[in-house]
């Protein structure tokens, strides 16, 4: 009997380590290949084996450019893969840039640890180099929008843009006559510069993205809180500090604090940093797709002039340490590592400043534990007491939230068989598998980690349809 079976190697339930392997008679497929973030017991797991062997995977298809579903490729290689990567173009710069910058990070911080011993490991040392960055991207392939390509006899497959980050797409594909779509994150209906998210209309099954699945974002104008939370803060002589993911949630904020000075509704003298070599670089980038965005290049220029750019670290204490108000938007978007830490350490002691908070935290990050109200933080292994401001605002995040996620799936004409739901926290999951049942949708499932799930059976399905065929 030949057997269609999906096994989650990651983002099961929880939301980070996005790997989904399609195991077909001709072709082993991973859908992503993430790194685990968040709590000790997620992250060790990226140092353990995985339990299917890496040289057995024929075909490696990326959703988008976050690491936690880009950031294992070069591991992946290292293990033996030697297969082809296909993603789009935006996707293909912007996975370079971040393996690379991973890979620095990592470097970066096992010097630290060994240089301050405050790791348990002797020497520390870091998950991969930047020589393994490198060499995992020969096996890149970049493939357009709405574009079949064919993968063997009986599977094809297709992108289309899932209005995330930049470059960012759904997954439909055709295998021995069966449809599956892999949603991959799906972003927002009104993001400020990415079209909207496309949609598929028919499918037999759908691996679906369950990150807000319990929750509805506010209604509230956001444009208009993120106003009043500078202002606010401006008043009270402090700083505004963002920790944000340096693909796509920078160069929304950019743009939006631009159209705030523009508009007079924050002070056009109000200095706004973005202390991210990384963000500067992926901002670069979006100005190469004007095709991914729904505004002008020439506004995404002028919004890049207004900003003040600094990519060289020396120069991160010297703006710490710049008199007066400012807006920082610094990376991680959830505390895990980078400069943001550096403006932390700073500015969590006074009261005058705020951390905004504009994206989803996972469990264990140091961004979960300030919305959970901690009273300090441990920073490169010291801590620190939190008596800044810390403000969430989720009208900015990039991830859609239960009504935009129902609103995805209602494009199909035809409920799918089942859906699997994926890259989600245990209790917005089960909330959101609820409501789908609620929904009249008959067969929702809640993928767990390395276990095979049967979709069906090759011998009985039917042959693909001629109008199926790639173009």
């Amino acid at each position: 009997m030949d057997l269609v079976i999906l096994q989650s190697l990651g983002a099961a339930e929880t939301v980070t380590g996005s790997k989904h392997l399609l195991k077909t008679p001709t072709l082993n497929i991973l859908i992503d290949c993430g790194l685990f973030q968040g709590i000790k017991s997620l992250r060790e797991k990226n140092w353990e084996k995985l339990p299917v062997n890496p040289a057995t995977i024929d075909v490696l298809i990326l959703t988008h450019a976050h690491l936690d579903h880009c950031g294992y490729i070069p591991l992946l290689v290292k293990q033996g893969f030697r297969g082809k990567i296909y993603m789009t173009e935006p996707t293909e710069e912007l996975t370079r840039l971040i393996l690379l910058d991973s890979a620095k990070i990592q470097e970066e911080d096992a010097r630290k640890a060994n240089d301050y011993h405050y790791s348990k490991h002797h020497p520390a040392l870091p998950l991969y180099s930047s020589e393994d960055a490198e060499e995992s991207f020969k096996y890149f392939i970049t493939k357009p929008c709405d574009t079949f390509i064919r993968l063997s006899s009986d599977i094809q497959f297709r992108f289309k843009t899932s209005g995330h980050i930049l470059g960012a797409c759904s997954i439909e594909l055709t295998c021995y006559g069966k449809i599956i779509i892999f949603s991959g994150d799906i972003g927002r209906c009104r993001s400020a510069i990415l079209a909207e998210p496309d949609y598929f209309t028919a499918a037999d099954f759908v691996i679906m993205e369950s990150t807000y699945g319990d929750r509805l974002h506010e209604p509230t104008d956001a444009y208009e809180l993120l106003a009043d939370a500078v202002n606010d803060t401006i008043d009270r002589g402090g700083n505004v500090l963002i920790p944000s993911f340096a693909v796509g949630r920078a160069q929304e904020l950019i743009y939006i604090l631009d159209l705030l000075k523009d508009q007079d509704k924050i002070p056009k003298d109000i200095p706004i940093i973005l202390d991210s070599p990384m963000a500067a670089n992926a901002t670069s980038i979006l100005l190469k797709y004007p095709e991914f965005s729904k505004i002008e290049k020439k506004e995404l220029v002028e919004m890049s002039d207004q900003v003040i750019i600094n990519r060289d670290f020396k120069n991160t204490e010297r703006l710490i340490q710049q008199k007066g108000s400012k807006i920082v938007i610094a990376a991680s978007g959830m505390l895990s590592g980078g400069r943001v830490l550096d403006y932390l350490k700073h500015y969590l002691k006074d009261r005058r400043n705020l951390i905004l908070m504009i994206g989803y935290q996972a469990e264990g990050t140091r961004g979960r534990a300030l919305l959970n109200k901690a009273y300090e933080l441990k920073i490169h292994g010291k801590y620190y007491p939190v008596n800044a401001r810390v403000t969430e605002l989720l009208n900015l995040s990039a991830h859609a939230d239960q009504t935009e996620l129902l609103n995805w799936l209602s494009k199909f004409k035809k409920a799918p068989t089942q859906i699997m739901l994926v890259h989600g926290e245990r209790g917005a999951q089960e909330a959101f598998r609820v409501k789908l049942l609620s929904e009249s949708y008959s067969s929702v499932k809640v993928m767990k980690e390395d276990q095979d799930v049967i979709l069906f059976n090759c011998d009985a399905a039917p042959d693909i349809l001629e109008d199926e065929s790639p173009n």
